[in-house]
């Protein structure tokens, strides 16, 4: 059975820096991320990574958030620098299974940051 679990959220002023993990079990996955969705807004993606490390980060977040992940421990990790209050939003980690066998979201965690 699959399970994820968030941590790293919180509250953080303008231009500073958070950092968001996520644990993943129970299976292997071929990409891990993180979405985000902000009150009255549709949820979005924020960046995904494969097993070898390729990437895909939205424009809104490129060069201030890196994505990465440890394979051995099945975790993505999301660094985010020079935060901007609309940053703040419920951040949700996704994994797909190998083969696109399935896909599964955490519970979310909150970010803030304050202006």
């Amino acid at each position: 059975q699959v399970q994820l679990v968030e941590s790293g959220g919180g509250l953080v002023q303008a231009g500073g820096s958070l950092s968001l993990s996520c644990e993943a079990s129970g299976s292997i996955f071929s990409i891990m991320g993180w979405y985000r969705q902000a009150p009255g807004k549709q949820r979005e993606l924020v960046a995904t990574i494969t097993r070898s490390g390729r990437t895909v980060l939205a424009g809104s977040v490129k060069g201030r958030f890196t994505i990465a992940r440890d394979n051995a421990k099945n975790t993505v990790y999301l660094q985010m620098n020079i935060l901007k209050a609309e940053d703040t939003a419920l951040y949700y980690c996704y994994v797909q299974l190998r083969g696109n066998l399935g896909n599964y979201w955490g519970q979310g965690t909150q970010v803030t940051v304050s202006s």
